[in-house]
């Protein structure tokens, strides 16, 4: 993912707006994409911002980590749609799975699985 442009440049960009500068001028002039210029340009008008918005990511978890790690600790071989129906938890499966990320586990894909019969190449 790329970062948000800085805040100097979103500046100038709205000050250019303001001198009178249409938006493909004024995106030529500061080599960005027309597009990112009118929708600064528009939350500005909107909502009154100009800050980049924060980006990506889950920040409410809906799983007790305690409750998780302690049943991880007692089925270590569990799936994460086992954990899932264990904790009984209001969210879906990819939360468990982002939970155990967060708690730094790791767990096994599959069951049982043969040891590989080709060697390293």
């Amino acid at each position: 993912m790329g970062v948000a442009y800085a805040q100097d440049l979103r500046d100038r960009v709205l000050a250019a707006y303001d001198r009178g500068m249409k938006t493909k001028e004024t995106a030529d002039l500061f080599q960005v994409s027309s597009s990112w210029a009118r929708r600064v340009k528009q939350r500005r008008r909107e909502a009154g911002e100009t800050a980049p918005r924060p980006r990506g990511g889950a920040t409410v978890i809906k799983i007790d980590l305690v409750d998780l790690s302690r049943l991880v600790k007692q089925r270590p071989d569990a799936t994460i749609k086992e954990l899932h129906a264990l904790l009984g938890a209001d969210c879906m499966e990819s939360a468990v799975g982002l939970a155990l990320k967060r708690l730094g586990l790791s767990f096994k894909k599959r069951r049982s699985t043969l040891q590989s019969k080709t060697g390293r190449t």
